[in-house]
């Protein structure tokens, strides 16, 4: 398998250079400016298990139609967002500046500090708990976790979480199927 160097830049208002940006206007500022520290690993799909259409722009931008689909009906009064999703094909869409609190984590709690919104970036995967998620997603997902610890030095190692475990028993993102282990290993977190 060849791999492909991709590299991310992050200009100074808080846009990744190589994705496609798609302003949700589901943000605020953060309560202390500058305080990120976590990154959180999520997966969505809309309808749940279908890939590729517009439905998570329309989510994140407040337009989803509760007619399009019967399970729309029950989240299309939602206002969230997280900060960029990897798509399947590992395209980037970023919604909200990184500096900026998206609305991804919801009740949380991170190390006891409640409310991880406050102090964390969240990234989306276009995926399923039962379902693996794709090479590319991997590549890119890693790719952009170094960019990121690079422009915050707070997120560590040690403070790359899923959903999962910073809402326990409300959520299951990203799910069984989502390998820490590949992407520590893409992040070459496991040599040291």
């Amino acid at each position: 398998m060849t791999q492909t160097n991709i590299t991310f830049s992050i200009n100074s208002d808080g846009w990744c250079e190589q994705a496609r940006k798609v302003p949700s206007p589901h943000y605020n500022e953060r309560p202390v400016a500058g305080d990120i520290s976590l990154l959180v690993v999520h997966n969505i799909s809309l309808p749940p298990g279908e890939f590729g259409g517009p439905w998570i722009d329309d989510l994140f931008l407040g337009r989803l139609d509760p007619a399009a689909h019967p399970y729309f009906a029950e989240i299309g009064q939602l206002r969230v967002s997280a900060h960029c999703l990897i798509r399947r094909d590992g395209e980037v869409v970023q919604y909200v500046p990184f500096h900026l609190r998206a609305w991804h984590a919801g009740v949380s709690s991170f190390a006891g500090r409640e409310a991880c919104n406050d102090f964390s970036i969240g990234i989306e995967l276009e995926g399923t708990d039962t379902q693996p998620f794709t090479e590319q997603q991997y590549r890119v997902l890693a790719a952009l976790t170094q960019a990121l610890m690079t422009r915050f030095p707070a997120i560590t190692p040690e403070r790359l979480t899923g959903h999962s475990d910073i809402a326990p028993g409300r959520k299951s993102d990203p799910g069984p199927c989502f390998d820490w282990c590949e992407y520590r290993h893409r992040l070459h977190l496991d040599e040291q």
